[in-house]
């Protein structure tokens, strides 16, 4: 049984813009016109999921798909360095920074630590794997960057060396421990028909 995961970045937003951990806010004017430009190219036809957040939500509107919100897809909790820019934190906790860039283990905000996201979003591709078809899911690019770590197998490290650009698609085909996986093209391929069947290939 083969499983494809589209997962798909939420479009930016004033935190993005300004490297600020998220807080809640919501995806910015640009970035939902981009959105809604971009909706003709996704065909929800199996599951459509979301991650719980502002930002996301109204991604995933603007993309005209019906998401159900999923907890376990959730952004990194950094505990309390929310709504403040890594340059802030960095100045009031520098060696605490230094930490959590270096060891995935590490959660000195009192928070997530990385290796915890990874684990957390690995468990729900191990789910998705059980359902055949197509699963979209609009996330926040942490959550990408974690799939990416887990289906691959490589160290927790490469987590911040994975780029994310907003509103980009990464798809994961394949089944549980056996993934392939295509990084960040932009929506209006995700549709592209890879197999001649007339279908999307995802």
């Amino acid at each position: 049984m083969t499983t494809r995961v589209t997962l798909i970045s939420a479009a930016s937003s004033r935190a993005l813009r300004e490297a600020r951990f998220d807080d809640g806010c919501p995806a910015d004017a640009a970035g939902l016109r981009l959105a809604r430009a971009a909706a003709g190219t996704l065909t929800a036809r199996g599951e459509v999921w979301v991650s719980p957040s502002a930002r996301c939500r109204d991604s995933a509107g603007a993309l005209g798909l019906d998401a159900v919100e999923v907890a376990a897809l959730a952004g990194l909790d950094v505990g309390r360095w929310r709504g403040a820019t890594l340059d802030e934190v960095g100045a009031r906790e520098p060696d605490a920074v230094v930490r959590w860039l270096a060891d995935p283990k590490a959660a000195p905000h009192g928070g997530e630590s990385v290796r915890d996201l990874c684990d957390r979003v690995a468990r729900r591709l191990d789910a998705a794997a059980q359902l055949s078809g197509r699963v979209i899911a609009v996330v926040e690019p942490e959550v990408v960057r974690a799939a990416v770590v887990r289906a691959l197998g490589v160290p927790e490290t490469a987590f911040w060396r994975i780029d994310v650009p907003p509103l980009t698609a990464t798809e994961l085909s394949g089944r549980a421990d056996r993934w392939n996986v295509r990084v960040g093209h932009p929506l209006t391929g995700v549709e592209a028909d890879r197999d001649g069947s007339g279908t999307e290939a995802g």
